[in-house]
């Protein structure tokens, strides 16, 4: 299946409910990674635009906080629809930017819908709590306000969902929000913005600029702007948590992963092949909760082994929408510069390279980032691919005699977003859920990303902050909770 370009050729950024145009003396061109085809131009704003955005956030949300959560939520209702009104469109462009799959990109964007889904119950989960008579004559209530201006800085690898862990949660519960996307994938959100236009939403409610780091500085220090939501890696969430916090802004930020995967004896060895191969290489290893070390124990080294290799080596690899393509490229030429690098540092350091995804070609599109699947076998314990974060389509094994030493192997990780096991045992699965060092946690499940009515969690270096995005967590993340304690005096000279 193929299709033309979006018809966009300059980006603009969108404030105050108006698409402008941008004064930036910086562009970026957006490529398509499996052709190399330039589709636009997307501008890196200064703080002067970022200046703009606050400001038309801040002036919309004193009577937006006063709208009542039930018609806080009407537009949202109306945006669940257009997305799935759009569902095909929307996803193209996923592929056409990003490189993963036409089905990959689909499914991202049933993630987003779910969270609008999700966000449209606020009148119930806003809600506080009370007590009457914490002394006599005196009651005390509990109730959530929204904080004010807020703000998301997202990544490239998911360019539909990750926004809408944040963006519906945001403005249902009362405040203005600000969305600066990934510069290397910002279609997807332009046009998820166009659809925004349709719903009612008041001017200034929601907002987007378009950038780099310059953006981000300016978010960050912004006197205005009273949380930021971040994804991306560890490295700069650190960076985001660190300015933020000392700006006295709160601050969510999810990091890198190294997530590993138990494959125990007793597993049912093809669905674990089958599971454990879409999750290291879909979406071209490209997303937080891919698997990228399988640590197999006892006589699992051997069959694991064997079923995973071939599995690899059967997925087809190409332009996402084209028919049959089971995996795309990585995102830019220096991914795969990068991912193939590392390749090579595991096979110095002691991996046997049990299929080798460098140096691809794929026909028709020799411009394109690609990277085949690769295995690496018998990774040693102190390789740097054990610790370093691949973000490609490679999987590293590693052996133990059991599950004591596999566990180990899982806490030695800096990371922790995800951790599976795969097994047929419940008192093995009961100690792994228990005892395993990750903020989501699979049995027999190679992805265990949450539904949108639970945390998207994550451990050590994969997160910090107290709060997650999705679900609950958003509502605490994005309200301020206020103690009312009242008494009132009898008025005697009145009878009721």
């Amino acid at each position: 299946m193929t299709v033309a370009a979006p018809p966009i050729t300059q980006l603009t950024n969108y404030i105050n409910g108006r698409w402008t145009e941008s004064r930036a003396s910086e562009w970026l061109d957006v490529v398509n990674p499996a052709t190399g085809e330039a589709l636009a131009r997307v501008p890196l704003a200064d703080a002067a635009e970022v200046n703009a955005a606050v400001g038309a956030a801040a002036a919309a949300f004193p009577e937006w906080r006063r709208t009542p959560p039930e018609d806080r939520i009407q537009p949202l209702f109306k945006l669940k629809n257009l997305l799935e009104d759009h569902l095909d469109e929307l996803s193209r462009i996923i592929t056409q930017e990003n490189g993963k799959t036409f089905t990959e990109a689909k499914a991202e964007m049933r993630r987003a819908i779910e969270n609008v889904e999700v966000a449209c119950g606020i009148p119930m989960m806003m809600q506080g709590y009370n007590l009457e008579d914490v002394a006599r004559g005196i009651d005390e209530t509990m109730i959530r306000q929204p904080l004010g201006v807020v703000a998301a800085i997202v990544p490239f690898n998911f360019p539909g969902m990750i926004a809408f862990w944040f963006l519906p949660y945001a403005i249902a519960c009362g405040n203005t929000f600000i969305l600066k996307p990934s510069e290397r994938v910002p279609l997807t959100m332009h046009r998820v913005f166009e659809l925004l236009e349709q719903t009612g939403l008041p001017k200034g409610v929601v907002n987007l600029v378009n950038g780099g780091k310059a953006v981000v500085d300016a978010l960050l220090d912004h006197p205005k702007v009273r949380a930021i939501s971040f994804v991306g890696s560890t490295p700069v969430a650190k960076y985001v948590y660190a300015r933020a916090g000392a700006n006295g802004k709160r601050a969510q930020c999810q990091g890198g992963a190294k997530n590993h995967v138990i494959v125990l004896p007793d597993a049912d060895m093809n669905m674990a092949t089958q599971i454990i191969s879409d999750s290291a290489f879909g979406c071209a290893g490209q997303r937080c909760l891919a698997v990228s070390v399988a640590v197999t124990v006892g006589e699992a080294q051997r069959t694991f082994r064997d079923s995973i290799t071939a599995a690899a080596a059967s997925l087809r690899v190409g332009n996402g929408l084209d028919e049959g393509v089971q995996m795309g490229p990585v995102i830019t030429p220096k991914s795969k510069s990068r991912v193939e690098s590392l390749i090579g540092v595991g096979e110095k350091q002691g991996a046997k390279v049990l299929l080798d995804g460098r140096n691809a070609r794929i026909p028709k599109h020799e411009a394109g980032n690609f990277v085949k699947p690769t295995v690496l076998d018998d990774v040693p314990r102190d390789s740097e691919l054990t610790d370093a974060e691949i973000f490609g389509p490679v999987l590293s094994l590693v052996h133990a005699n059991d599950m004591d030493e596999a566990l180990a192997f899982l806490e030695h990780s800096a990371y922790g977003n995800q951790a599976s096991l795969f097994t047929s045992s419940g008192s093995a699965a009961r100690r792994f859920r228990y005892e395993a060092p990750a903020g989501n946690i699979g049995i027999n499940i190679g992805v265990a990303a949450p539904m949108a009515y639970f945390p998207f969690s994550g451990w050590k270096d994969s997160f910090f902050g107290i709060m997650h995005g999705q679900g609950r967590d958003s509502v605490e993340f994005y309200t301020e909770k206020k103690v009312v304690v009242e008494r009132w005096a009898k008025e005697h000279s009145r009878k009721f």
